[in-house]
């Protein structure tokens, strides 16, 4: 009963049965939005008119859609699939490479008719066949008259590797959906940041206590006056607070240490400093009013204490210049960043204080994943080796000599016919 049920696991159409399904979930978790808010999925999947007729937010919150990658009827699929592979590669794939390797003699002509490529020779020419075998770099056994040859062997090997690396990638897939974690951190320029506001993690995540600090942020532009890249430059810090290692990075180029990794994602603008005429800095608040094609800030300031009067400044850069209007929206001009405010003398823009949108991921499984690829990307070269057999019979003054391949069939005629012909020679 055990071997029935490891032969049924190992079978081919139950490995692409459970293949098909997790390609299915896999396509649902791409399409339905991953780890969003629950706002996010009532508004997008609401119960008076759910998506296809059926799919409504809380049928995704039920049924885990909303982080299939790490429910656990999903790494049960994947678990499931790896056991398909790990039991197809003992049960069958071991078993063939070591049936392989074994000298396969063929003991009688009537063993040649099954053989595609087939030729009759005289046994004088016996000698001159058996040399140009071995240049053509066969490995030759001999038993009295008989004799069997093979080469490629290696490319045999090919399958072992597939099933091999296929499950450290699914190995990779389970550590970083059971330890992984996301978090999402703004922070202004020149503070220092622990890792607090986690988006995503897996059931068995342990968050760091790791620390950095952001010492500078700033943007380039391009000629059109558009965001062309922004730069975070941080410093990772150990438990006493002293730097351990400092770097620059930006989109595309993270900053990586002790398995985290440090992404720049966003920017954001969130107080401006001015100076009046007593010489005291003031910091006000700027607020974010950005819509889906421009980043806008807006502020007040006051012109009395009682906060009733005074001016709307409007910012959509870090390259230090807004602009200036009255309480009731009529614009009154432009300033600039250590200028004097035309409106009002006694105003200086000293600065304004940015902040920076760092991710930080722990992905424990990616070095698995990508060993697996790798092994993965050998097998398909290994698979381009043909592994081919000739067998030999020498009875009654006459040769009978055949041959077989497991895949380019054409070029192992033409080598077949070579060999047969140097007898010619």
């Amino acid at each position: 009963m055990k071997q029935n049920l490891l032969k049924s696991i190992a079978d081919l159409r139950f490995a692409i049965f459970i293949l098909l399904v997790i390609a299915s979930f896999s396509i649902i978790g791409t399409v339905i939005e991953q780890d969003q808010s629950i706002e996010t999925y009532k508004v997008n999947y609401p119960l008076t008119n759910p998506v296809f007729g059926f799919l409504s937010w809380d049928l995704i919150l039920k049924f885990g859609l909303d982080h299939v990658y790490r429910t656990s009827w999903f790494i049960g699929l994947i678990i499931i699939f790896g056991a398909s592979l790990l039991t197809c590669t003992f049960l069958q794939q071991v078993p063939s490479l070591k049936i392989a390797r074994r000298c396969q003699f063929f003991r009688t002509p009537q063993q040649f008719l099954r053989l595609k490529n087939v030729k009759k020779i005289d046994s004088i020419f016996f000698s001159k066949i058996l040399f140009s075998i071995k240049q053509k770099n066969y490995s030759i056994f001999q038993q009295k008259n008989i004799i069997y040859c093979y080469k490629g062997l290696i490319g045999r090997i090919g399958p072992v590797i597939v099933h091999f690396s296929m499950i450290l990638i699914l190995l990779g897939t389970i550590l970083t959906a059971l330890t992984g974690f996301k978090a999402q951190e703004i922070v202004p320029k020149t503070e220092t940041f622990h890792i607090q506001n986690v988006l995503t993690n897996g059931p068995l995540t342990i968050i760091p206590k790791a620390s950095a600090r952001v010492n500078d942020f700033w943007i380039t532009y391009s000629k059109q006056k558009i965001v062309s890249q922004f730069y975070s430059d941080i410093s990772i810090l150990n438990a006493n607070g002293n730097e351990i290692e400092q770097k620059t990075i930006y989109v595309n180029s993270p900053a990586k240490f002790n398995g985290l990794t440090y992404y720049q994602t966003d920017w954001n603008l969130i107080g401006i400093r001015i100076k009046n005429n007593a010489n005291s800095v003031i910091q006000y608040p700027l607020s974010d009013i950005s819509n889906n094609r421009d980043k806008i800030w807006l502020s007040w300031i006051p012109k009395t204490a009682e906060l009733t009067d005074g001016y709307t400044l409007l910012v959509n850069n870090l390259q230090g210049y807004g602009s200036i209007y009255d309480k009731s929206g009529q614009f009154l001009g432009n300033v600039e960043l250590n200028e004097t405010s035309q409106v009002n003398s006694n105003l200086s823009f000293i600065d304004i204080i940015s902040s920076t949108g760092l991710q930080i991921k722990a992905d424990p499984g990616i070095p698995i994943i990508y060993s697996g690829f790798a092994f993965l990307m050998g097998s398909t070269l290994l698979s381009y080796v043909t592994y081919s057999q000739i067998w030999i019979v020498d009875e009654k003054q006459t040769i009978f000599i055949g041959g077989n391949t497991n895949r380019a069939t054409f070029d192992f005629e033409l080598e077949f016919l070579d060999i047969v012909k140097s007898k010619l020679v």
